[in-house]
């Protein structure tokens, strides 16, 4: 389905695409394929959820602080919108029980964009306005164009840019900021010895 087939779309349209084929997205009433991941964009993804889940997905004791629930590639349902960010998560001490079902509709606490080039401004505006509407607490935006990390913070009249980052800086993002994390990491650099 091609994006100017689906403007005017709702939620049954999007639904009714069979879930095994469904590597889409609902914005702004259009049915938006997701762009086939680069090399650079897995890396990223697997380089943020590498960095967040062993300190946090767990209840602590493993070398972090624990009390989230940390998925990637998760369907969410946001103001009859749906999306599928990149890697996402929950605190557990608003949602105990791990989100399950597909889409799920429980709003993250945290959202993780890797931005793509054929979908930057998805990413960049149109997820940022919906994940605002929606009140998510923390929106990053991680870069492989320029190795960079944008992190978000929640504010009444919009997002607040908390901190900005690049390869070669290790900082304490928000919301995790108990862990120091290598922003190079995150687009394939080895840890800081």
């Amino acid at each position: 389905m091609t994006s100017n087939a689906a403007r005017g779309a709702k939620l049954a349209d999007f639904l009714a695409i069979p879930p095994e084929q469904r590597f889409h997205e609902l914005l702004d009433g259009e049915i938006v394929e997701k762009a086939t991941p680069t090399g650079e964009h897995g890396a990223a993804q697997a380089g943020v959820a590498g960095a967040i889940l062993p300190p946090y997905q767990r209840r602590g004791g493993s070398g972090g602080p624990g009390g989230w629930w940390i998925a990637t590639e998760v369907e969410i349902v946001l103001a009859s919108e749906i999306v599928r960010p990149d890697v996402l998560g929950w605190r557990r001490e608003r949602v105990p029980v791990r989100p399950s079902g597909s889409p799920v509709s429980d709003r993250p606490d945290w959202i993780c964009e890797v931005v793509s080039p054929r979908n930057a401004n998805n990413d960049t505006v149109k997820k940022l306005r919906l994940y605002h509407l929606a009140v998510v607490p923390n929106y990053w935006l991680v870069d492989p164009r320029d190795a960079t990390l944008t992190v978000l913070r929640w504010s009444e009249a919009g997002y607040i840019t908390v901190l900005r980052s690049e390869r070669g800086e290790t900082v304490r993002p928000e919301p995790f900021d108990a862990i120091e994390l290598a922003v190079g990491t995150l687009f394939g650099d080895d840890p800081p010895e």
